[in-house]
């Protein structure tokens, strides 16, 4: 019997308690295909709370259920909640009576013998401690959902706090992406009159202007911040809220009194005197018609705490689709941003050869004009002297000064043209992409 393991499972939907013995090794969808049995509530929409709010855990046994150790075993209570519902229509009925209670009840003023009469109040006293341990009991399952709403509020919280990083993120980078592109537009059209031009890579960066323009749509998570700011304003209201905390002070003093009532009545002799049940009675309507208002305020708010958690439900999936798109649009800025880049030095390439080509175009052609003259000139041996007839004929070393002279020209002609056809391939596949 020790190794036994029971749980206990209260249905907050009809303030009812199921028993279940465990078998060894039972897996949770078993427990819980059980429990739809007894209760009707599909496994899909069956969520278990502990005590501390936590959700059972599917991969894990049913005996998670199940507290270590003797002490407590058997007031342990697993609160079970219907996802599909968010209203709770309490408050329940209250628990039976049993026959001689509502024998007293029916007539308070009836006669009864004192031994007899030492029974009857024993079981309504009973009966009054059941009631205020009902209360107790889903104020427990009241405080789980409480607990579990505040876990899904941090969740909340957490990933709003990301969404609101990525999306300053993404707005300084818009920032500097416009800034820059204007500047590069800017420069590109001062230099387009002496220098490179690409009709197709202007119209590209415009392109990616008028895209990054877009992108800034991504950033715009004010509807989602207004909605969890107004959550969370929600949700400490209703942290605040009295009912939030234990309302059956008069449930005890009213247990209390039925104790007492029935010490009074323990210590009168069983003799042959009769008394009836007035005082009793009383005590009972009077724990009822408590227990019937605070269990009424108990669901209001607990129809409240769990309207509030599926709100926070609806808003994850929207969150997380927000984040997606301010990561898309990050990226997306970033690869336009190295692309420009990209053709900004590709652009420095094909100027810098250009300017290269033309310095030595034009320290070939210097060469050219000034070492002819100097070998065509005639020779006098004296400024008023007459040439001589074979004196502007090539010395064998000027012969060897101006072959050399034609080979350096051929070399460099050849090293223009291929740089030439280098900078119309580039300009070409420029013009591609």
């Amino acid at each position: 019997v020790l190794f036994l393991q029971i749980v206990h499972i209260l249905n907050m939907t009809s303030a009812k308690i199921v028993s279940f013995l465990l078998h060894p090794e039972e897996s949770l969808h078993s427990l819980q295909n059980r429990i739809e049995f007894e209760t009707g509530i599909s496994t899909g929409n069956q969520e278990l709370l502990l005590e501390t709010g936590i959700c059972l855990d599917p991969r894990k046994p049913a005996s998670q259920c199940v507290i270590d150790g003797v002490r407590g075993w058997d007031s342990y209570m697993v609160y079970l909640f219907d996802k599909s519902k968010t209203v709770y229509d309490g408050p329940f009925a209250s628990r039976s009576l049993s026959d001689c209670v509502n024998y007293i009840v029916q007539d308070s003023k009836i006669q009864l013998p004192i031994p007899q009469l030492r029974k009857v109040w024993a079981e309504a006293v009973h009966y009054v401690i059941g009631l205020k341990e009902d209360y107790s009991r889903l104020f427990q399952g009241q405080r789980a959902a409480m607990l579990s709403l505040l876990r899904y509020n941090a969740n909340l919280i957490k990933m709003k706090n990301n969404m609101v990083s990525a999306s300053q993120q993404l707005k300084a980078k818009l920032e500097f992406f416009h800034q820059s592109i204007r500047l590069d537009l800017e420069r590109y059209s001062d230099q387009m009159a002496y220098g490179i031009s690409s009709e197709k890579m202007l119209k590209a960066w415009k392109e990616m202007e008028e895209k990054a323009s877009q992108c800034a749509q991504a950033e715009d998570i004010g509807y989602l911040d207004e909605q969890i700011m107004a959550l969370h304003t929600e949700i400490v209201e209703l942290q605040k809220s009295p009912y939030a905390r234990r309302q059956g002070e008069v449930m005890e003093s009213l247990e209390q009194r039925a104790i007492d009532l029935y010490k009074q009545l323990k210590t009168r002799p069983p003799d042959h005197a009769y008394s009836d049940s007035t005082d009793m009675v009383k005590i009972i309507v009077q724990t009822v018609q408590s227990q019937d208002r605070v269990l009424k305020e108990l669901f209001g708010h607990l129809s409240k705490l769990l309207g509030c958690k599926q709100k926070i439900i609806d808003l994850l999936p929207e969150i997380e689709v927000a984040l997606n798109n301010i990561k898309e649009a990050d990226n997306s800025v970033m690869q336009m941003q190295g692309k420009r880049q990209r053709e900004i030095w590709h652009l420095l390439k094909i100027a810098c050869t250009q300017s290269s080509s033309r310095s030595l175009v034009s320290s070939s052609l210097e060469g050219t004009a000034s070492t002819p003259a100097a070998t065509w000139l005639p020779q006098s041996s004296s400024g008023n002297a007459a040439p001589h007839p074979l004196s502007s004929l090539a010395a064998p070393e000027d012969g060897e000064s101006f072959a050399d002279v034609i080979r350096e020209n051929v070399n460099y002609l050849e090293l223009f043209s291929s740089i030439l056809q280098e900078v119309r391939q580039e300009q070409n596949s420029m013009m591609v992409s």
